[in-house]
């Protein structure tokens, strides 16, 4: 492997901008040669602000691609593309970052994992709460066995009013839903994770488009306009594993509730609970007494990296190049990714159909 890995950013709007070439620019082990985006302005002030000297710039993603010194692409783009852009770097010889969800359809995520397959390279999604220190702490509870057998748990992706209304986030034909497919998909990753568990028995669930139509509505990012707000304003999906294990997903950009919470999860085991409401609580019984634990997370932990505050997004990023130099599996499993994919479609499609979607039948 090379003394740095060469990264190609695809997509320099908001998510790379916010997360992905910040967290890269960190890294001594990496340099950003490349950025394409269809908006040339775009491409040319990421590269200015994040790339070498001579860093290229592309409004034709498959351009960046024949660039065979490039070793690692990330995906950034509205969700129609993950497939397509994903799949062609692959096929170049690329590792693929992705942001989340996986794709816009299950078809589509199930296209990615069979190219990362055939290629034998890696494919990650961007699943970035994973990598908080509270998401690390109790994944670590949950693979000791802390909570025992987690048989009953909840996603909570809600947001009061927080519409996000630049780009493309409420056109459905570009992103494939609304809050589900954006925000839910977070807590859903990070409960199956939690859980172990990517054997989805069946699914019932409810999209509402109701605040959506509403004018002039009170917003975190300023009125929506109902006539462009085309994916649906919440979506509740209840999800029955094959073990028999339930799983409760809510998710929101607007709500009438106070109960707010995002990407965040509840589990009940055999042995304990834990919950993000107010920080990480773990919850059981000992000595015929129940007892309630805050855990502080304000110090040590993954949070801190050789001295220096580390994010969630800063380690997912470490992590991920990290697996492409010692060639080992990522954090985030396309697998993974895939069935969270599954889930969320079978969402959509029990809404629309008013039936149970099942699985392997």
């Amino acid at each position: 492997m090379k003394e740095k890995i060469r990264v190609g950013i695809i997509g320099c709007g908001g998510i790379a901008n916010g997360k992905h070439m910040p967290s890269l620019s960190k890294l001594d082990n990496v340099e950003m040669v490349a950025f394409c985006d269809d908006d040339e302005e775009r491409a040319l002030k990421a590269a200015k602000d994040y790339g070498v000297d001579g860093a290229k710039t592309y409004r034709d993603y498959r351009k960046l691609l024949e660039d065979k010194t490039i070793d690692v692409v990330h995906v950034c783009t509205p969700n129609k593309s993950h497939a397509d852009i994903t799949i062609d770097a692959l096929e170049a010889g690329k590792h693929v970052m992705c942001e989340k969800p996986m794709a816009k359809t299950a078809s589509d995520a199930k296209r990615m994992l069979d190219a990362a397959k055939k290629t034998g390279k890696k494919l990650t999604i961007g699943y970035q709460n994973r990598f908080r220190p509270d998401s690390q702490y109790l994944y670590k509870l949950c693979r000791d066995g802390v909570l025992g057998e987690i048989y009953f748990a909840k996603a909570h992706a809600i947001r009061r009013r927080a519409v996000p209304t630049w780009g493309v986030f409420l056109n459905e034909e570009e992103q494939g839903g609304g809050p589900l497919i954006d925000i839910g998909t977070h807590a859903l990753d990070l409960t199956l994770w939690m859980m172990n568990n990517y054997k989805p028995k069946y699914v019932v669930g409810n999209t509402y488009h109701k605040l959506a139509e509403k004018r002039n509505a009170a917003n975190a990012w300023g009125p929506w306009d109902p006539d462009k707000f085309t994916v649906e304003d919440s979506a509740f999906g209840f999800i029955t594993m094959e073990n028999g294990a339930t799983i409760i997903l809510e998710s929101s950009w607007a709500l009438n509730s106070l109960d707010v919470d995002e990407a965040k999860t509840t589990l009940c085991g055999t042995e304990g609970g834990a919950d993000m409401k107010d920080g990480l609580r773990i919850n059981g019984e000992k000595n015929g007494r129940l007892y309630t634990t805050k855990i502080d997370l304000s110090t040590g932990g993954v949070d801190f990296y050789e001295g220096k505050a580390e994010n969630a997004a800063d380690l997912e990023a470490r992590l991920w190049i990290e697996s492409v130099i010692n060639d080992t599996e990522p954090v985030v499993k396309p697998e993974e990714a895939y069935v969270v994919s599954q889930i969320l479609e079978a969402i959509y499609t029990s809404s629309k159909t008013g039936k149970p979607v099942y699985f392997n039948e």
